[in-house]
């Protein structure tokens, strides 16, 4: 399975959710391979995975570099591929037919050696996204519980919308995930709402779980380190195991 973790609006916990499910994936015994699909390289950074002067995920989808020599080997027991700011170049670079289809190709090289392929995406809906989609088999969105970041759902469903008809047809969305949720705040509860009515109309589901705000993220990354080796008793750490249970019911393995 290739999951896209993937949200345009920024500050929503993607990088975040694509670290933990790689890890917590990792944990219980299946082969992972992260890809960080983002310029700024955060998920890179939070892995622990070295990002300059070694092949990353840019010299990839240039053909550059074989997607083999640009994996990483993490302590956590998955694999990532890097990515730095000059990824933030191939929106231009990557102009040819079949742009859409690179990501695809290199991950086909590899992908029979892992149960599962993260992909951590950049808050916008380029051509890297798009990339993302074309290669995922399903997309995982997560959100916090604001109207800008429920609101944002609608137009990266178009996005996803325009991939199946044009790049992938086997390519849905999984699951919507609520993250730095509050429940005992009003406006949480009004959002959840909103957000259910969404998930009918881009009939996607939304996650029973939800992932509560901690500061131990934050100590994770900049230490790092998954949430799991960091903090393994926050609560954060439990409502990311919580998910990830939710999460394998549904996948056929």
């Amino acid at each position: 399975m290739i999951v896209a973790v993937a949200n345009q609006k920024g500050g929503v916990g993607k990088t975040t959710t694509a670290q933990a499910l790689a890890a917590g994936l990792a944990e219980r015994g299946y082969k992972v391979l992260g890809i960080d699909l983002d310029p700024q390289g955060n998920f890179s950074t939070a892995c622990g995975a070295e990002n300059y002067n070694v092949p990353t995920v840019y010299e990839v989808m240039k053909r550059a570099a074989d997607i083999g020599e640009a994996i990483q080997h993490m302590k956590g027991g998955y694999d990532v591929v890097p990515a730095n700011i000059m990824l933030a170049g191939a929106e231009q670079e990557l102009s040819q037919t079949g742009k859409e289809h690179r990501l695809k190709e290199a991950v086909s090289a590899v992908a029979g050696s892992y149960d599962f392929v993260v992909i951590d995406t950049p808050p916008s809906l380029g051509v890297l996204t798009v990339n993302a989609f074309t290669c995922a088999t399903d997309i995982l969105i997560p959100t916090t519980a604001g109207i800008f970041a429920t609101a944002g759902i609608s137009q990266l469903n178009e996005t996803v919308g325009s991939v199946q008809r044009y790049c992938n047809p086997g390519v849905k969305i999984r699951g919507i995930l609520f993250t730095r949720f509050n429940p005992r705040a009003n406006i949480s509860r009004q959002i959840k709402e909103l957000t259910e009515q969404l998930s009918e109309y881009i009939s996607a589901p939304i996650y029973q779980t939800y992932i509560r705000a901690g500061v131990a993220i934050e100590e994770a990354q900049a230490n790092k380190a998954d949430i799991f080796d960091y903090a393994g008793k926050s609560t954060v750490a439990e409502d990311y195991r919580a998910f990830i249970e939710e999460f394998l019911k549904g996948v056929d393995m």
